[in-house]
């Protein structure tokens, strides 16, 4: 079994180690995990896992090095363990806005480089991840579609759509969560309490992109399904329309992608 250090375990981190010990893709004692405070950490140390502030031992330990920093410490982090980098490793960089390019000007000659874009939902092997590559044959990219395939989906993208995947698959995740919550607070005022009103309404959007995903259809084709002449749903549809719920969705994607190009 191939073992596996994170680096920078914050929310993301963490994310990715818990969403690898619940699908049960490795054990406990084939990960490493860093951060600055290993105090945040201590829970994952009594499960077996090697904990540690240093993220050169923890790159020369493992076999795959998954980079979960915050971007403005990412080149500060790959020129602390480049030399740990040899050419049979994996290098799978989870930082948002920081390109291969970049990554490649203080990495080895030949260094086998994977951008990897999840989100939070990897914790409870949910995530859509984005993943995109350099300098690596068949064999690693089928291995690392296989570790992100057991904690969600994924696609192999070409690079430069990493940063609109950010916004679409790892903002996507609160854009979902506010549509959801508005849909809890309309809940609320036609009365159902609070608890109630949040689990019809996780539920049915949790159903909703179920039926996309498993049957393959265009969101179009069930809305029609759903929607009847003169119906309830389609005063709805349409009066959201009318308020401009589309469009601003539309804005908001379009704000955050410009926002990470700045």
């Amino acid at each position: 079994m191939k073992k596996i250090a994170i680096l920078g375990c914050g929310n993301l981190g963490l994310s990715i180690v818990d969403g690898l010990l619940k699908s049960k893709f490795c054990s406990a004692a084939n990960i490493i995990m860093t951060r600055r405070n290993l105090t945040y950490l201590s829970s994952y140390q009594q499960q077996g896992i090697y904990i540690t502030t240093d993220n050169a031992l923890a790159a020369k330990d493992a076999d795959i090095v998954i980079l979960a920093v915050k971007p403005f410490q990412a080149i500060e982090v790959m020129k602390q363990i480049s030399n740990e980098l040899t050419p049979n490793k994996i290098l799978v960089s989870a930082v948002t806005g920081v390109s291969i390019e970049e990554l490649q000007s203080v990495l080895p000659p030949k260094a086998k480089l994977f951008r990897a874009m999840p989100n939070t939902a990897i914790a409870i092997q949910q995530s859509m991840t984005c993943i995109s590559y350099s300098g690596s044959d068949i064999n690693d990219l089928e291995w690392v579609r296989q570790l992100f395939s057991v904690l969600g989906k994924v696609a192999i993208i070409d690079e430069k759509l990493m940063d609109a995947a950010t916004v679409l698959g790892a903002c996507g995740t609160a854009f979902a969560l506010r549509y959801i919550r508005a849909n809890i607070q309309g809940g609320i005022e036609i009365g159902f309490s609070a608890e109630t009103a949040k689990l019809i309404a996780a539920q049915t959007v949790k159903g909703a992109a179920a039926l996309l995903l498993e049957n393959g259809l265009h969101p179009e084709q069930e809305i029609d399904r759903v929607t009847t002449p003169r119906g309830c749903t389609i005063a709805g549809l349409n009066e959201m329309e009318h308020q401009g719920f589309s469009s601003s969705l539309i804005k908001g994607l379009i704000a955050s992608y410009k926002k990470i190009n700045e």
